[in-house]
Formats: structure tokens, sequence, C-alpha cells
């Protein structure tokens, strides 16, 4: 069986293995073993305070898989992206090159420096051993923070966000990074990538030109880079498309990864997320049913599992033995419900309107 949970300090081994075999290698989730203890105390600093309103809370999450014993995934939710410091991104803009006396007219691609990201609450830092690859433990992990924010909504933003990996290519190297932030920091990518996972980004805003980015004196390679995710990522990003996410105009100012950008109330599993009354039953009797995300009401001992959404007729969740211990909840307690399966387009639905 495989639930999220809080991560604890004993999950530190588990976290170090996962953030050296993420692909690409993750700025916010460093292989690094003091930042990893780092994460993880303050982590449990949030599910232990009493929060109005986002600030600089960091909730980090395991995926454990009880049978081996062991966290298999992790996945955190930065409540502001930019309470410390602020969140920089290259916003892509569009300017007018006009000429009436030599009847020239020209519309230039830019970046441009910006920081409007700072507000949202942002989804990172995932990792998820290979073997889970390829089965329902990709979403349950990647949206089990989604459950979470539906039921203490007073601790995060209304707009939540997700920056991807960007483009790399056989060498391992950015295209973007080497067009742009080689000529001011004279270091490779994965070099930089690792600085800034073990101390910030912020660095990278500071040294970079203030003055927006012509695209057009970027080379070929690093202009199809921008907003071009990392192959490994495109399952990823069809999926939380799907969920409600818009691509946005911003990329990552490392690789020009894309940022997408979602409203909460718009996103299907807060649509579609109900409270339930539980209603235990032995396993070989429940009916069939679609899986869905359950999830308890415990802020610090969060739990959420996949289940079959079977109602009886009186609207309460059946549940086995099993999996209502899993979630420690007892008869007629009430657990969050959203299903597994997104009825969310499966074309790209283009750009936040907002952001054109």
């Amino acid at each position: 069986m495989l639930v999220v949970r809080p991560a604890r300090p004993a999950d530190l081994p588990a976290l170090e293995r996962l953030a050296g075999s993420a692909t690409p290698r993750l700025t916010n989730l460093p292989a690094h073993r003091d930042r990893l203890e780092e994460r993880l105390a303050r982590s449990q600093r949030a599910f232990e305070a009493e929060v109005e309103f986002p600030g600089d809370e960091h909730y980090t999450f395991v995926l454990e898989d009880l049978e081996r014993g062991e966290a298999v995934g992790t996945a955190t939710i930065r409540a502001q992206a930019g309470a410390r410091e602020a969140y920089y991104t290259y916003r892509q803009e569009t300017l007018i090159h006009a000429s009436q006396q030599l009847d020239v007219r020209r519309e230039v691609q830019t970046l441009s420096l910006s920081h409007e990201v700072s507000e949202a609450s942002l989804l990172c830092a995932y990792s998820l051993d290979a073997h889970y690859r390829g089965t329902s433990a990709e979403s349950l992990l990647r949206r089990a923070r989604l459950m979470f924010i539906a039921q203490y909504p007073e601790r995060f933003a209304e707009i939540l966000a997700m920056a991807f990996p960007g483009y790399l290519d056989d060498e391992q190297q950015s295209p973007f990074w080497n067009s742009v932030g080689r000529h001011f920091f004279v270091r490779d990518f994965q070099d930089i990538n690792y600085i800034a996972g073990v101390r910030s980004k912020s660095f990278i805003a500071e040294v970079m030109p203030q003055f927006p980015l012509y695209q057009a004196l970027l080379t070929p390679q690093a202009r199809a880079a921008v907003g071009r995710e990392h192959p490994e990522h495109e399952s990823a990003m069809s999926e939380m498309l799907a969920e409600g996410f818009l691509r946005s105009r911003h990329v990552d100012i490392f690789d020009a990864g894309p940022v997408i950008k979602g409203e909460r109330e718009h996103l299907e599993s807060f649509r579609h997320a109900a409270w339930h009354p539980v209603r235990i039953r032995p396993a070989h009797s429940l009916p069939d049913a679609e899986p869905a995300m359950v999830a308890n009401q415990r802020l610090g001992d969060f739990r959420c599992v996949v289940a079959r959404y079977a109602l009886s007729p009186t609207g309460q969740l059946m549940l086995s033995p099993e999996h209502a211990e899993l979630l420690g909840v007892e008869e007629g307690r009430a657990v969050l419900a959203a299903p597994l399966a997104l009825a969310g387009a499966e074309h790209d639905p283009g750009y936040d309107e907002g952001e054109l």
C-alpha cells in the first residue's frame, strides 16, 4: 500500500536518495544532507504552526511504500514562493519596433526579469523512485498536495504555480544557460544548478542583466528551449494542464523551463472534491468503482491514499478496514475524496488569458 504523509526526520536517507536520482537534478531538491535536514525541520515547524495566511512555510511530503517500509517519493509546497526573497522568473513579452519612414514593423520577442510569481504558492521538489513511474503513484504524490491545500486554504495563495525543469541536450547541458547565464558566471549549468540549490537563486537575478533580453540575439538552440519542459516531465505537464493549470508567460531564469499557474477554484481536484462520512466494509464486499484520492482531515498527521470511490446509497464512502486504518479514521468520520482520473481537455489549453 502507498500513502502520502508529511516527511519526518527519519526520512532523510530516502530524501538524499531521491534528490540524487531526480531526472534532471532539481535546484529545489539538492542532494545535500545539511540542506535536506533543514528542509525536514522547516517542514515539521510548518505543520505544527498556527497559520492564518501564507508565509514562508514549506510543507514537505513523502510517498511511503508500506510493504518496503520506506519513502519512495517526495514533493513540497512552498506556501509563498517569494516569502523570504523575490522569486525571479523571465517573463516573455513582445515589443514592436516600427518606422514609418522605412515602412518597417517588426514584433520582437523579449525576456524580462520579473518577480510576479512571488505571491503564488509553489508546488515543487517532486521526485519519485523510477520503479513507480507510470503508475498511479505518480498522480497520488503529485496531486495529494492539492488535497492538502483544499483542506487548509488559509495557508496558501489563491494562485498555485509549478516550475518545470527545462530542456537539456544530450550532454545534460542547458542551451539557454549556455547562451545567457554562462556569460555572467563562467560556470557549467550543472555546477550553477547545484550552487543555487544549496544557496538560493536570488544571486542569479542580482548578476544577470536587468534589461530585457532580445530572443533574436540568442542561439537558435536557446530560443527553441524557451518554455520547453524536460522530456522526462512531459507527462507531468500534460496531467497538470488537464488538472486546470495554464501555461504562463513566465519561464525559469536558469534553463527557461515553463512555469504554469492555476486558480485554486478552477482546478479539477478542487471542483470535484467532496466530503463523505466513512463506512467500513470488508475489501471483498466493496463494489467496483473508479479510483479516487482519499485524504483524512488531520493537519500534522495528514494521510492521502488511492482507494475505490464506492459510495453507499446514503453518500457514505465505503472503505476497507486496511484503508481506514491507514487513514486513521473510524466509521462515521469524514474524509475528503476526489477522482484520480482527470476529465480535463486532452489538448493544450494554451496560455492564461490574463497574461496575453
